[in-house]
């Protein structure tokens, strides 16, 4: 702890440094003028909705050392399981690719119409040798855009449909333009169906955390951007979205050209700031559209209105989305049952003259140092 004599002086150079840095709220605050010009109320709307998520990685994990294996799984709001697969960082990820192209997953059939023969030709996160043991995470990743891109281009809607998805239109873990590709295609999809079919598909991606509300709730507050009474919304233009993120590929509209830059563009949304409750103290959420959908903002916020505005547990966040991520969760019984599979397939393993050796340490206390916590 400081000495308590030295605490005024330590207050005063915290003054002394945040007074320094005063350009730095002036700066925030002259940007979020610029929002506030262009918030708009949002009109409820009804509309299916359907989401899916991958559920969280350390939830999903099954260990028993020296193994780790991952549970990727990933499911829709009604419970319907669209990717299922169990991996381990020493996983062969040119035989895993492969599978997943023979048995025409929803990552096979991605990995096809985007000419990848390979996990590696579709991430260069995935090597073919990979000694990171963090890729089954990008793995769990490319299945949930995989899941995601099968439901657009591969499903029949009998109506308007708006798909969520957990985490914004952006990601940095595809080769090259594979990423873009992936949303002409959507793009394309999209316009087929609204063309042959009279049915409009919306995409749309919410981050649970971003950097750009970190760092202009504040100044959002103050300027009163959001005035309480109606949900509303407002776009974020790219040059502020260029002062939170370093990458400016990942800011870059999918559709601008590349004027001979090297870097290819990892983004496919038009970023926006939502609140879907009407008090001032309400959530404000971080929200992607297809980038080919901005000029459809209300009815794609409109459908989302109801459903925002009845989540449970998290308030004013897609109940749809909480459902998804209800459904995706590996707990209890169930994680109970593949954790007991595991151990037996390690005890297979084991010479049979030494299996009791096995069963013992199963029972074994792992951590005798807990008890004097109890």
């Amino acid at each position: 702890m400081f000495d308590p004599d030295r605490l005024p002086e330590l207050k005063e150079l915290v003054r002394q440094a945040t007074s320094g840095d005063s350009n730095l709220l002036d700066e925030v605050m002259s940007d979020v003028t610029l929002l506030k010009q262009d918030v708009s109320t949002i009109q409820p709307r009804n509309t299916n909705r359907i989401s899916l998520v991958a559920s969280d990685g350390g939830n999903n994990r099954l260990v028993f050392n020296p193994f780790s294996l991952q549970v990727v799984r990933v499911v829709d709001t009604f419970g319907q399981e669209l990717v299922l697969d169990v991996i381990s960082p020493s996983s062969d990820t040119t035989a895993l690719g492969r599978r997943h192209l023979r048995q025409g997953t929803p990552l096979g059939r991605l990995m096809s119409d985007l000419n990848a023969t390979s996990l590696a030709d579709l991430s260069p996160m995935i090597p073919a040798n990979p000694k990171s043991q963090s890729w089954p995470l990008v793995f769990r990743d490319l299945c949930e855009w995989a899941a995601l891109y099968d439901l657009i281009t591969k499903q029949t809607w009998g109506s308007d449909t708006l798909i969520v998805r957990d985490g914004l239109l952006r990601a940095k873990i595809f080769r090259d333009d594979l990423f873009v590709q992936m949303y002409r295609k959507i793009k394309e999809a999209i316009e087929v169906t609204r063309r042959t079919r009279r049915r409009e598909i919306f995409l749309v991606g919410i981050a649970k955390r971003s950097r750009v509300i970190e760092r202009y709730r504040l100044a959002m507050a103050v300027q009163d951007v959001f005035r309480a009474g109606y949900a509303c919304y407002v776009p974020v233009p790219a040059a502020l979205q260029s002062k939170v993120y370093e990458w400016d590929e990942y800011v870059r509209s999918p559709e601008d050209s590349d004027d001979g830059r090297e870097n290819p563009k990892f983004n496919m949304g038009a970023m926006h700031l939502v609140r879907f409750g009407g008090r001032s103290g309400d959530p404000v959420w971080t929200v992607d559209i297809l980038h080919s959908e901005t000029d459809r903002a209300q009815q794609v916020f409109g459908s989302l209105l109801d459903d925002a505005q009845k989540g449970f547990p998290v308030p004013f966040y897609p109940h749809c989305l909480q459902e998804a991520d209800r459904h995706a969760q590996v707990v209890d019984l169930d994680l109970a049952i593949l954790q007991d599979s595991l151990e037996e397939a390690v005890r297979e393993q084991i010479a049979a003259d030494r299996r009791h050796v096995f069963d013992a340490q199963r029972l074994a206390v792992a951590d005798p140092a807990a008890v004097r916590y109890q």
